[in-house]
Protein backbone atom coordinates (compact mmCIF):
# COMPACT_ATOMS: atom_id res chain seq x y z
CA UNK A 1 0.00 0.00 0.00
CA UNK A 2 2.75 2.40 0.90
CA UNK A 3 4.58 1.74 -2.39
CA UNK A 4 1.44 2.29 -4.47
CA UNK A 5 0.66 5.55 -2.65
CA UNK A 6 4.15 6.90 -3.25
CA UNK A 7 4.00 5.94 -6.93
CA UNK A 8 0.63 7.70 -7.27
CA UNK A 9 1.96 10.85 -5.58
CA UNK A 10 4.95 10.96 -7.99
CA UNK A 11 2.67 10.57 -11.01
CA UNK A 12 0.39 13.34 -9.78
CA UNK A 13 3.39 15.63 -9.16
CA UNK A 14 4.85 14.98 -12.61
CA UNK A 15 1.47 15.61 -14.18
CA UNK A 16 1.17 18.95 -12.43
CA UNK A 17 4.72 20.01 -13.50
CA UNK A 18 4.31 18.90 -17.13
CA UNK A 19 0.88 20.43 -17.32
CA UNK A 20 2.25 23.73 -16.08
CA UNK A 21 5.02 23.64 -18.68
CA UNK A 22 2.64 22.79 -21.53
CA UNK A 23 0.22 25.42 -20.36
CA UNK A 24 2.91 28.11 -20.32
CA UNK A 25 4.11 27.14 -23.78
CA UNK A 26 0.56 27.19 -25.08
CA UNK A 27 0.12 30.66 -23.63
CA UNK A 28 3.35 31.82 -25.35
CA UNK A 29 2.25 30.46 -28.73
CA UNK A 30 -1.05 32.22 -28.33
CA UNK A 31 0.68 35.53 -27.63
CA UNK A 32 2.94 35.07 -30.68
CA UNK A 33 -0.02 34.34 -32.95
CA UNK A 34 -1.82 37.36 -31.61
CA UNK A 35 1.20 39.58 -32.30
CA UNK A 36 1.62 38.09 -35.76
CA UNK A 37 -1.99 38.72 -36.60
CA UNK A 38 -1.63 42.39 -35.70
CA UNK A 39 -0.70 44.69 -38.62
CA UNK A 40 2.99 45.60 -38.82
CA UNK A 41 3.79 49.30 -38.35
CA UNK A 42 4.92 51.05 -41.54
CA UNK A 43 8.69 51.11 -42.15
CA UNK A 44 10.17 54.59 -41.96
CA UNK A 45 12.05 55.48 -45.13
CA UNK A 46 13.82 58.32 -46.92
CA UNK A 47 12.44 59.06 -50.38
CA UNK A 48 13.60 60.95 -53.45
CA UNK A 49 12.14 61.81 -56.84
CA UNK A 50 13.48 60.76 -60.23
CA UNK A 51 14.61 63.93 -61.98
CA UNK A 52 15.08 64.81 -65.65
CA UNK A 53 18.44 66.47 -66.30
CA UNK A 54 20.58 67.39 -69.29
CA UNK A 55 23.92 65.62 -69.30
CA UNK A 56 26.78 65.77 -71.73
CA UNK A 57 27.51 62.11 -72.61
CA UNK A 58 30.95 60.96 -71.51
CA UNK A 59 33.09 57.94 -72.26
CA UNK A 60 35.22 57.01 -69.23
CA UNK A 61 38.59 55.31 -69.65
CA UNK A 62 42.04 55.03 -68.11
CA UNK A 63 45.34 55.67 -69.80
CA UNK A 64 48.90 56.94 -69.51
CA UNK A 65 50.52 60.32 -69.94
CA UNK A 66 53.07 60.47 -72.77
CA UNK A 67 55.40 63.26 -73.84
CA UNK A 68 54.94 64.78 -77.30
CA UNK A 69 58.70 64.30 -77.66
CA UNK A 70 60.59 62.33 -75.07
CA UNK A 71 63.91 60.54 -75.39
CA UNK A 72 67.01 59.50 -73.48
CA UNK A 73 69.88 61.49 -74.98
CA UNK A 74 72.87 59.29 -75.87
CA UNK A 75 76.18 59.74 -77.71
CA UNK A 76 76.99 58.40 -81.16
CA UNK A 77 80.75 58.27 -80.63
CA UNK A 78 82.78 57.11 -77.63
CA UNK A 79 84.97 59.50 -75.69
CA UNK A 80 85.89 61.17 -72.41
CA UNK A 81 83.46 63.77 -71.02
CA UNK A 82 85.31 67.11 -71.14
CA UNK A 83 82.58 69.54 -70.04
CA UNK A 84 78.98 69.27 -68.81
CA UNK A 85 76.83 72.32 -69.57
CA UNK A 86 73.60 71.47 -67.76
CA UNK A 87 72.20 70.55 -64.36
CA UNK A 88 69.52 68.00 -63.59
CA UNK A 89 66.04 69.47 -64.05
CA UNK A 90 67.08 72.35 -66.34
CA UNK A 91 64.81 73.62 -69.09
CA UNK A 92 66.63 73.76 -72.43
CA UNK A 93 65.99 74.91 -75.97
CA UNK A 94 66.74 73.05 -79.18
CA UNK A 95 70.47 73.26 -79.96
CA UNK A 96 71.67 74.02 -76.43
CA UNK A 97 74.96 72.26 -75.63
CA UNK A 98 74.60 69.48 -73.07
CA UNK A 99 78.09 67.96 -72.97
CA UNK A 100 81.38 68.08 -74.90
CA UNK A 101 83.62 65.05 -75.37
CA UNK A 102 87.41 65.27 -75.65
CA UNK A 103 88.00 65.96 -79.36
CA UNK A 104 91.77 66.61 -79.60
CA UNK A 105 92.34 63.71 -82.03
CA UNK A 106 89.37 64.69 -84.18
CA UNK A 107 90.52 68.31 -84.35
CA UNK A 108 93.97 67.19 -85.48
CA UNK A 109 92.39 64.94 -88.09
CA UNK A 110 90.30 67.86 -89.35
CA UNK A 111 93.38 70.06 -89.73
CA UNK A 112 95.05 67.29 -91.75
CA UNK A 113 92.02 66.95 -94.03
CA UNK A 114 91.86 70.69 -94.57
CA UNK A 115 95.56 70.78 -95.54
CA UNK A 116 95.04 67.93 -97.99
CA UNK A 117 92.04 69.74 -99.42
CA UNK A 118 94.03 72.96 -99.82
CA UNK A 119 96.78 71.12 -101.74
CA UNK A 120 94.20 69.37 -103.92
CA UNK A 121 92.54 72.73 -104.65
CA UNK A 122 95.84 74.25 -105.78
CA UNK A 123 96.56 71.32 -108.09
CA UNK A 124 93.07 71.55 -109.53
CA UNK A 125 93.41 75.30 -110.18
CA UNK A 126 96.79 74.74 -111.86
CA UNK A 127 95.31 72.05 -114.10
CA UNK A 128 92.37 74.30 -114.89
CA UNK A 129 94.72 77.10 -116.01
CA UNK A 130 96.86 74.81 -118.15
CA UNK A 131 94.07 72.85 -119.83
CA UNK A 132 93.07 75.65 -122.30
CA UNK A 133 96.75 75.93 -123.34
CA UNK A 134 96.82 72.16 -123.83
CA UNK A 135 99.73 71.99 -121.40
CA UNK A 136 98.01 69.14 -119.49
CA UNK A 137 95.89 66.28 -120.73
CA UNK A 138 92.16 65.99 -120.14
CA UNK A 139 92.74 62.91 -117.98
CA UNK A 140 95.17 64.84 -115.77
CA UNK A 141 92.57 67.58 -115.36
CA UNK A 142 89.87 65.06 -114.50
CA UNK A 143 92.14 63.36 -111.96
CA UNK A 144 92.95 66.63 -110.19
CA UNK A 145 89.27 67.54 -110.05
CA UNK A 146 88.39 64.15 -108.57
CA UNK A 147 91.18 64.50 -105.98
CA UNK A 148 89.89 67.96 -105.01
CA UNK A 149 86.31 66.70 -104.66
CA UNK A 150 87.44 63.75 -102.55
CA UNK A 151 89.53 66.04 -100.33
CA UNK A 152 86.54 68.32 -99.70
CA UNK A 153 84.40 65.28 -98.88
CA UNK A 154 87.00 64.12 -96.34
CA UNK A 155 86.92 67.58 -94.75
CA UNK A 156 83.15 67.41 -94.45
CA UNK A 157 83.45 63.93 -92.93
CA UNK A 158 85.99 65.13 -90.35
CA UNK A 159 83.81 68.14 -89.48
CA UNK A 160 80.77 65.89 -88.99
CA UNK A 161 82.84 63.55 -86.85
CA UNK A 162 84.02 66.47 -84.73
CA UNK A 163 80.49 67.89 -84.35
CA UNK A 164 79.32 64.58 -82.87
CA UNK A 165 81.67 65.17 -79.95
CA UNK A 166 79.29 67.98 -78.90
CA UNK A 167 75.92 66.64 -77.66
CA UNK A 168 73.06 69.15 -78.05
CA UNK A 169 69.40 69.24 -77.01
CA UNK A 170 67.35 67.80 -79.93
CA UNK A 171 64.26 69.88 -79.03
CA UNK A 172 62.86 72.26 -76.42
CA UNK A 173 62.10 70.45 -73.19
CA UNK A 174 62.88 69.73 -69.56
CA UNK A 175 65.83 67.62 -68.52
CA UNK A 176 65.76 64.78 -66.03
CA UNK A 177 68.62 63.40 -63.94
CA UNK A 178 72.22 63.66 -65.14
CA UNK A 179 73.53 60.14 -65.70
CA UNK A 180 77.22 60.81 -66.47
CA UNK A 181 80.11 62.58 -64.72
CA UNK A 182 82.84 64.88 -65.96
CA UNK A 183 85.99 62.99 -66.94
CA UNK A 184 84.06 59.74 -67.39
CA UNK A 185 84.73 57.60 -70.47
CA UNK A 186 81.44 56.76 -72.15
CA UNK A 187 80.98 54.19 -74.87
CA UNK A 188 78.70 54.53 -77.86
CA UNK A 189 75.03 54.80 -76.87
CA UNK A 190 75.60 55.64 -73.18
CA UNK A 191 72.49 57.35 -71.66
CA UNK A 192 73.37 60.94 -70.73
CA UNK A 193 70.09 62.56 -69.62
CA UNK A 194 66.37 62.22 -70.27
CA UNK A 195 64.59 65.08 -72.01
CA UNK A 196 60.84 65.51 -72.39
CA UNK A 197 58.64 68.10 -74.02
CA UNK A 198 55.93 68.67 -71.38
CA UNK A 199 53.67 71.39 -72.79
CA UNK A 200 51.50 70.33 -74.47
CA UNK A 201 51.46 66.65 -73.51
CA UNK A 202 49.70 63.53 -74.75
CA UNK A 203 47.43 61.08 -72.95
CA UNK A 204 46.96 57.68 -74.60
CA UNK A 205 43.98 55.48 -73.72
CA UNK A 206 41.72 52.81 -75.21
CA UNK A 207 38.00 52.53 -75.83
CA UNK A 208 35.86 49.55 -76.76
CA UNK A 209 35.15 49.12 -80.45
CA UNK A 210 31.43 49.67 -79.77
CA UNK A 211 32.26 53.21 -78.58
CA UNK A 212 34.19 54.08 -81.74
CA UNK A 213 31.19 55.84 -83.40
CA UNK A 214 30.84 58.04 -80.28
CA UNK A 215 34.31 59.62 -80.49
CA UNK A 216 35.96 61.82 -83.10
CA UNK A 217 38.86 64.24 -83.46
CA UNK A 218 38.52 67.59 -81.65
CA UNK A 219 36.11 66.15 -79.06
CA UNK A 220 36.71 67.67 -75.62
CA UNK A 221 38.65 65.57 -73.12
CA UNK A 222 39.25 65.97 -69.38
CA UNK A 223 41.85 64.06 -67.41
CA UNK A 224 42.69 63.65 -63.73
CA UNK A 225 45.75 62.12 -62.07
CA UNK A 226 46.41 60.91 -58.53
CA UNK A 227 49.35 63.30 -58.13
CA UNK A 228 47.06 66.35 -58.49
CA UNK A 229 43.63 65.11 -57.32
CA UNK A 230 42.04 68.58 -57.12
CA UNK A 231 42.97 69.58 -60.69
CA UNK A 232 41.26 68.70 -63.96
CA UNK A 233 43.30 68.98 -67.16
CA UNK A 234 41.50 69.83 -70.38
CA UNK A 235 42.33 68.99 -73.96
CA UNK A 236 41.02 67.55 -77.21
CA UNK A 237 41.17 64.25 -79.07
CA UNK A 238 44.05 64.61 -81.53
CA UNK A 239 44.25 61.16 -83.13
CA UNK A 240 42.38 57.86 -83.36
CA UNK A 241 44.19 54.68 -84.36
CA UNK A 242 43.22 53.30 -87.75
CA UNK A 243 42.83 49.72 -86.53
CA UNK A 244 41.17 47.80 -83.70
CA UNK A 245 43.19 45.44 -81.53
CA UNK A 246 41.94 41.97 -82.57
CA UNK A 247 42.67 40.48 -79.13
CA UNK A 248 41.03 43.05 -76.84
CA UNK A 249 38.66 44.60 -79.44
CA UNK A 250 39.72 48.07 -78.35
CA UNK A 251 40.96 51.09 -80.26
CA UNK A 252 43.74 53.43 -79.13
CA UNK A 253 42.93 57.12 -78.72
CA UNK A 254 45.37 59.98 -78.24
CA UNK A 255 44.40 63.36 -76.76
CA UNK A 256 46.51 66.49 -76.36
CA UNK A 257 46.32 68.22 -72.96
CA UNK A 258 47.38 71.64 -71.78
CA UNK A 259 50.20 71.42 -69.23
CA UNK A 260 51.47 74.94 -68.66
CA UNK A 261 52.54 74.22 -65.06
CA UNK A 262 54.32 70.99 -66.03
CA UNK A 263 52.28 69.09 -63.44
CA UNK A 264 51.69 66.16 -65.79
CA UNK A 265 54.68 63.90 -66.35
CA UNK A 266 55.17 61.02 -68.80
CA UNK A 267 54.18 57.66 -67.35
CA UNK A 268 51.46 58.97 -65.00
CA UNK A 269 48.25 56.97 -64.71
CA UNK A 270 45.25 59.08 -65.75
CA UNK A 271 41.46 58.83 -65.70
CA UNK A 272 39.99 60.26 -68.89
CA UNK A 273 36.50 61.40 -69.85
CA UNK A 274 35.75 61.98 -73.55
CA UNK A 275 32.79 64.30 -73.98
CA UNK A 276 30.41 64.28 -76.92
CA UNK A 277 29.42 67.66 -78.34
CA UNK A 278 25.66 67.44 -77.72
CA UNK A 279 23.66 67.21 -74.48
CA UNK A 280 20.92 64.63 -73.89
CA UNK A 281 18.01 64.29 -71.48
CA UNK A 282 18.39 61.63 -68.79
CA UNK A 283 16.47 60.45 -65.70
CA UNK A 284 18.73 60.52 -62.64
CA UNK A 285 18.67 59.20 -59.08
CA UNK A 286 21.11 59.38 -56.16
CA UNK A 287 23.57 56.52 -56.13
CA UNK A 288 22.19 55.34 -52.74
CA UNK A 289 18.73 54.76 -54.27
CA UNK A 290 19.97 51.95 -56.52
CA UNK A 291 20.87 48.43 -55.42
CA UNK A 292 23.48 46.89 -57.72
CA UNK A 293 22.97 43.17 -58.22
CA UNK A 294 24.53 40.48 -60.38
CA UNK A 295 21.11 39.63 -61.78
CA UNK A 296 20.13 43.25 -62.44
CA UNK A 297 20.03 46.61 -60.69
CA UNK A 298 16.80 47.57 -58.94
CA UNK A 299 15.05 50.30 -56.95
CA UNK A 300 12.08 50.36 -54.56
CA UNK A 301 9.32 52.55 -56.00
CA UNK A 302 6.91 54.23 -53.56
CA UNK A 303 3.25 53.66 -54.58
CA UNK A 304 -0.27 53.77 -53.10
CA UNK A 305 -2.36 50.63 -52.59
CA UNK A 306 -6.16 50.39 -52.89
CA UNK A 307 -6.58 51.55 -49.29
CA UNK A 308 -4.52 54.69 -49.92
CA UNK A 309 -1.55 53.46 -47.90
CA UNK A 310 2.01 54.00 -49.11
CA UNK A 311 3.80 50.79 -50.08
CA UNK A 312 7.02 49.93 -51.89
CA UNK A 313 7.57 47.61 -54.84
CA UNK A 314 10.84 46.39 -56.28
CA UNK A 315 11.54 47.36 -59.90
CA UNK A 316 14.46 46.41 -62.15
CA UNK A 317 16.17 49.34 -63.92
CA UNK A 318 18.93 49.88 -66.45
CA UNK A 319 21.67 52.26 -65.29
CA UNK A 320 24.14 54.38 -67.25
CA UNK A 321 26.74 57.02 -66.43
CA UNK A 322 27.48 58.22 -62.90
CA UNK A 323 28.22 61.87 -62.18
CA UNK A 324 28.52 63.84 -58.92
CA UNK A 325 26.83 61.11 -56.87
CA UNK A 326 23.89 60.67 -59.26
CA UNK A 327 23.24 57.80 -61.67
CA UNK A 328 21.52 57.99 -65.05
CA UNK A 329 18.61 55.51 -65.34
CA UNK A 330 18.20 54.61 -69.01
CA UNK A 331 15.19 52.29 -68.63
CA UNK A 332 12.61 51.25 -66.04
CA UNK A 333 11.78 54.60 -64.45
CA UNK A 334 9.83 57.73 -65.38
CA UNK A 335 10.39 61.33 -64.37
CA UNK A 336 8.63 62.26 -61.14
CA UNK A 337 8.35 58.73 -59.70
CA UNK A 338 9.31 58.46 -56.04
CA UNK A 339 11.81 55.87 -54.88
CA UNK A 340 13.42 54.89 -51.60
CA UNK A 341 16.77 56.67 -51.29
CA UNK A 342 18.28 54.78 -48.32
CA UNK A 343 17.98 51.46 -46.50
CA UNK A 344 16.88 49.23 -49.38
CA UNK A 345 18.06 45.96 -47.83
CA UNK A 346 15.45 45.92 -45.04
CA UNK A 347 12.46 46.35 -47.40
CA UNK A 348 10.26 43.81 -49.14
CA UNK A 349 7.66 43.99 -51.89
CA UNK A 350 4.29 45.58 -50.95
CA UNK A 351 5.54 46.56 -47.51
CA UNK A 352 3.81 49.58 -45.97
CA UNK A 353 6.08 52.56 -45.47
CA UNK A 354 6.05 56.01 -43.98
CA UNK A 355 8.21 58.74 -45.50
CA UNK A 356 10.33 60.08 -42.68
CA UNK A 357 12.66 62.22 -44.78
CA UNK A 358 12.28 63.75 -48.23
CA UNK A 359 15.79 63.92 -49.68
CA UNK A 360 14.80 66.49 -52.33
CA UNK A 361 13.30 68.90 -49.79
CA UNK A 362 16.30 68.45 -47.48
CA UNK A 363 18.63 69.32 -50.36
CA UNK A 364 16.62 72.43 -51.21
CA UNK A 365 16.61 73.55 -47.56
CA UNK A 366 20.39 73.13 -47.31
CA UNK A 367 20.84 75.32 -50.39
Amino acid sequence: MRTASRFLIVIIFLGVVLGGIFGYKFYQFGQMEEQASQPQPPAKISATTAKAEQWTPELKAVGSIKAVNGIEVANELPGVVETISFESGDSVEKGDVLIRLDAAIDEAALRTRRAEAQLAEQEFKRASDLLPKRAVSQSRYDESKANFDAARARVNEAEAQLSKKVIRAPFDGKLGLRLIDQGEYIGTGTPIVEINMLDPIYVDYTLSEKDLPRVDREYDVTATVAAVPDRTFEGKVSAINTSVNPESRTVRIRATLENEDNLLRPGMFATIATRQPEDRDVITLPRTAISYNTYGDYVFVVEENDDGDLIVNRRTVQTGDTRDGRVAVTDGLEEGERVVSKGLLRLRAEQKVEIQEDSDKSAEASE
